[in-house]
C-alpha cells in the first residue's frame, strides 16, 4: 500500500517536457522582439539559420557529447560552459540551469546566447552556423515572415 502511494506520488512530481518545434517564421518574430537582428553585427538570419542547422527549432533537443557535456535547447547550449546540468561540474556562464534552455519561453535561451556571441569568438560558437550559414546570403530565411 505505502509502495503504491509512493509511486503514485513520484508520477505526480515527474515533468513532462512536450517538444516544441517552431516555424522559422514564428522564431523571426521572437528573434526580431528580442533584438537579435544585427546584434553583435549578426543579422536576423544568421540566428534563423543557426536554430535550424542546431536543433531543426525544436526547443526540447539534447545532444550527448563525447566529454560528457550535453548540448540544450533551440541553440544546443552547452552544459559544461553554459548552464548548470546536476551531473557535471560546470562553470554555468549564463547563470541558468540546462533545463531552463529547452522550455518554449526562449528567454533564457536568447539571453544566453547573446552572452556566447559576446564573450566568444562571435557565432562561430555554434559549428550549425560555421558550415551552413557564415558568409552566406541569409536573407531568405526571414522572406515572408512579416519583420523588418
Amino acid at each position: 500500500m505505502k509502495a503504491a502511494g509512493i509511486l503514485a506520488l513520484m508520477g505526480c512530481l515527474v515533468t513532462v517536457v512536450e517538444p516544441k518545434i517552431y516555424t522559422r517564421c514564428k522564431l523571426a518574430k521572437i528573434f526580431s522582439r528580442a533584438s537579435l537582428d544585427n546584434y553583435r553585427g549578426f543579422s536576423l538570419g544568421n540566428w534563423i539559420c543557426m536554430a535550424y542547422y542546431e536543433s531543426h527549432y525544436n526547443t526540447t533537443a539534447q545532444t550527448q557529447l563525447k566529454d560528457g557535456s550535453i548540448d540544450y535547447g533551440i541553440f544546443q547550449i552547452n552544459s559544461y560552459t553554459w548552464c548548470r546540468n546536476t551531473k557535471l561540474q560546470e562553470k554555468n556562464r549564463c547563470h541558468v540551469a540546462c533545463s531552463a534552455l529547452m522550455t518554449d519561453d526562449l528567454t533564457d535561451a536568447i539571453i544566453c546566447a547573446k552572452k556566447i556571441v559576446k564573450e566568444t569568438d562571435g557565432m562561430n560558437y555554434w559549428q550549425g552556423w560555421k558550415k551552413n550559414c557564415e558568409g552566406r546570403d541569409l536573407s531568405e530565411w526571414k522572406k515572408g515572415c512579416e519583420v523588418s
